[in-house]
């Protein structure tokens, strides 16, 4: 026996920084922007509590590698809420310069109103921003004068707000700390350098993001989500699609498709899945996309960065097996089952973006076809259905012809609509 603190705790503690810092080395020889590039990025996530193999936490860790420095987060309660801050401990964590993103998390029913809230308060923090920063505009410092309207003209932009926020922070600092400035700055400009350095956390453009599960985006906080798509704000949300409420131990949901086993649809769910994404397109200017990470993952990288780089609001719906799908090859294949279940129809990767629309291009772009594997060899390798099988034959039969059938039907509405706004782009 030999004390830890001398001999395992400080000596690995030490190896460990080094390594960590290595691995924050930012001189790659590629964009960030790409999937191995985003990936040599530092996770502002790691160490959560989520089950072995987690279709969640993936997501999650790749948008704080896009944004995480940027990030404010309104988490819905849920499996996302508990993987996400467990006090007291969290998974989200900080860069060298001590940025991270901002988390909070609300009830079921109203994540969405806390996040749209989060978000109408932020913009209006920022347009007082952009107030003192025109004030500027018509400086006699042409440095000053030059830095302010670059950071206009980008503040909405997440790169460019940086870039230009940094060279007009020194410069307000200098302003705001030089004691001849009044020989040299009006009282208003100088007035303005000074709220400009005491708010320079709002330079940089922020990522505004809702996370919930399906129990909430599908049912209980659906009300609120509808809302906030219809606000036309800024605000990107994703929605982890676990066809269950997982948190609580797996029950029915709006999201669970037809034949699937859980509490409350203990003989199967009779009734197919609710259409979330084709709802949300209904509206024309919210930006849409389903992913699956491990059917393709360059599709959900675009999805993703799409999302946030659109004006308005957007929803992401991202395929995530759980541990209660019961998942037969074990959830150290989650990435493998995504590839499955694609493939096999069960789900459809899409992206629609109303800026091609405004361009007159289709808005809608089908990135899976149709199935290309057998649907019932999937869904049997999960106990969910598998169970139903076993249990009620028959009328598994019947629901799993019905399920399957239903597939087929929704990728052919969603290959029509994509017609359809081929043919409108044509029109124009």
């Amino acid at each position: 026996m030999i004390p830890a603190e001398t001999e395992y705790v400080e000596r690995t503690q030490e190896k460990f920084d080094v390594l960590f810092d290595r691995s924050k080395n930012t001189g790659l020889p590629f964009t960030t922007d790409t999937i191995k590039g985003s990936q040599f990025r530092q996770p502002l996530m790691e160490f959560s509590g989520a089950c072995p193999g987690c279709g969640e936490t993936p997501y999650a860790k790749l948008i704080t590698q896009l944004f995480g420095e940027r990030m404010f987060i309104a988490n819905a309660t849920g499996c996302s809420s508990i993987w996400g801050c467990s006090a007291p401990a969290t998974p989200y964590t900080v860069n060298k310069q001590g940025k991270g993103p901002a988390w909070a998390n609300s009830l079921f029913e109203d994540n969405a109103e806390f996040g749209l809230g989060m978000t109408v308060s932020i913009n209006a923090r920022r347009n007082e921003l952009k107030s003192a920063v025109e004030k500027f505009i018509d400086s006699e410092d042409e440095e000053l004068a030059a830095a302010a309207s670059d950071w206009i003209n980008g503040m909405n932009d997440g790169k460019k707000s940086e870039k230009a926020g940094n060279k007009l922070l020194a410069l307000c600092k200098e302003v705001a700390e030089w004691s001849d400035a009044a020989d040299h700055y009006s009282a208003e400009e100088i007035a303005s350098a000074g709220y400009v350095t005491e708010n320079e956390d709002l330079l940089t453009k922020p990522s505004m993001w809702i996370f919930g599960g399906d129990g909430w985006a599908y049912d209980i906080g659906y009300g609120g989500l509808d809302h906030v798509l219809a606000s036309g704000e800024n605000v990107n949300v994703m929605v982890f699609d676990t066809e269950v409420y997982s948190n609580t131990g797996g029950q029915a949901s709006k999201s669970t498709p037809i034949g699937a086993v859980a509490k409350f649809a203990s003989s199967g769910k009779p009734v197919k899945k609710k259409d979330l994404a084709q709802i949300a397109m209904a509206y024309g200017y919210v930006y849409v996309a389903q992913i699956a990470m491990g059917a393709n993952p360059a599709q959900a990288l675009q999805a993703i960065k799409e999302a946030e780089n659109y004006d308005g609001p957007s929803l992401i719906i991202a395929y995530a097996p759980c541990i209660n799908h019961g998942v037969k090859a074990g959830m150290n294949k989650s990435m493998e089952e995504m590839k499955k279940a694609v493939r096999s129809g069960y789900w459809n990767l899409l992206r629609f973006n109303p800026d091609l629309a405004a361009e007159g291009k289709n808005p809608l772009e089908m990135d899976s076809g149709r199935a290309s594997e057998s649907f019932e060899e999937f869904i049997m390798g999960e106990v969910r259905y598998n169970s139903l099988k076993l249990r009620f034959p028959d009328r598994a039969d019947e629901l799993f012809q019905a399920a399957e059938q239903a597939t087929v039907d929704r990728y052919n509405t969603l290959k029509n609509r994509q017609k359809a706004f081929g043919q409108i782009g044509g029109d124009r």
